[in-house]
């Protein structure tokens, strides 16, 4: 009779364990228990689409533990793609394709932007004794290295009877840079971006604002790349990315208050400078048309002007594959035709 009771507690005993167990599991392979991918993001400290998507738990609501590594540039962290310093960035179409030309990554996205209003926020300064564009001519123009600005220049040279041959770029390491070097007269002139820049390069006695980018035929293609191995290990999580930073960007518009808020609290942009940028730039996740074309015609570029040293074919570093399960309707350009 004892053994009987002996084994029966045991039974209720092995019993509590295993419910116990079951419960244990079921939680963590729910929605709120699922281990995270953890993710580093290239970022800059003027875009508000990752900070929003951090702040208020888009990342974490999809899955997506996210760290957010801070550049000088997109470009500055497209290239830390090569050292596996971050596993996705952002940046404008030079940067994304001078990076798959030369490792294994795929483009998988576009964020939207390439339009007037846009293209507007991009400024040419210049110095005073610039009258025109003709004045540019000999003169020495400042580019920050591995960005779009060296085409933007050869377009706009182009447009008012320039060769780029005919003046000498400077390559320099970030906008503010530029600005010493273009108040103390070691350059003529240099494009910059953004409220807070803008206003910056504004204030200088020496410079003035000679034209935007929206005056030219130049529209910045911005998108989104990441690594061959990182799409096929965590496919299910770079989808669950382009969800997270569509609502955030969506949210960032719709509160711009709370959107300056937070880019001052972790990063200390201006509240003004924000709300002036956020409208131009609503993020919306796809890959258009036109982004398709904008992209190959400076891929063109690229390759005729020896930049990218290797052609290559611009449909085999697209994978928009997860954009379109994330959005059907916003990646209906054909590729690979």
């Amino acid at each position: 009779m004892k053994n009987r009771s002996a084994i029966t507690r045991w039974s209720l005993v092995l019993l509590t364990l295993v419910v116990a167990a079951a419960l244990t599991a079921g939680c963590s392979s729910g929605k709120s228990g699922d281990a995270k991918l953890k993710l580093r993001i290239a970022d800059i400290t003027t875009n508000t689409v990752f900070q929003v998507a951090k702040s208020k738990g888009f990342f974490d609501k999809h899955g997506i533990d996210a760290e957010l590594v801070t550049f000088a540039t997109p470009a500055e962290g497209v290239n830390a793609l090569f050292i596996k310093q971050v596993d996705v960035a952002f940046g404008a179409d030079f940067p994304l394709l001078n990076a798959v030309s030369k490792g294994d990554y795929s483009i998988i996205a576009s964020s939207g932007t390439a339009t007037d209003l846009s293209a507007s926020e991009w400024k040419l300064f210049v110095r005073k004794e610039i009258g025109s564009a003709a004045d540019l001519k000999g003169k020495k123009l400042s580019f920050s290295r591995g960005t779009f600005i060296p085409y933007l220049w050869d377009v706009y040279l182009a447009d008012n009877g320039i060769d780029l041959s005919e003046v000498e770029l400077i390559g320099q390491g970030g906008f503010d840079e530029a600005y010493v070097a273009l108040k103390k007269g070691e350059i003529d002139g240099a494009w910059v971006y953004g409220a807070v820049l803008n206003e910056k390069f504004g204030a200088l006695e020496e410079a003035y604002e000679l034209t935007d980018m929206s005056q030219t035929p130049v529209r910045l293609g911005t998108g989104l790349i990441t690594s061959n191995e990182q799409i096929g290990s965590n496919r299910e999580g770079i989808i669950a990315f382009l969800k997270a930073v569509d609502e955030a960007s969506r949210y960032a518009q719709e509160h711009p208050d709370e959107t300056a808020d937070i880019l001052y609290k972790e990063v200390k942009q201006p509240r003004e400078a924000t709300l002036k940028d956020l409208p131009k730039n609503p993020w919306n996740i796809g890959f258009t048309q036109k982004a398709y074309e904008g992209m190959a015609g400076q891929k063109q570029y690229m390759v005729d002007n020896g930049i990218i040293e290797k052609d290559f074919n611009l449909d085999d570093k697209l994978n928009l594959d997860l954009v379109r399960e994330a959005f059907p309707d916003r990646a209906q350009v054909e590729i690979g035709g």
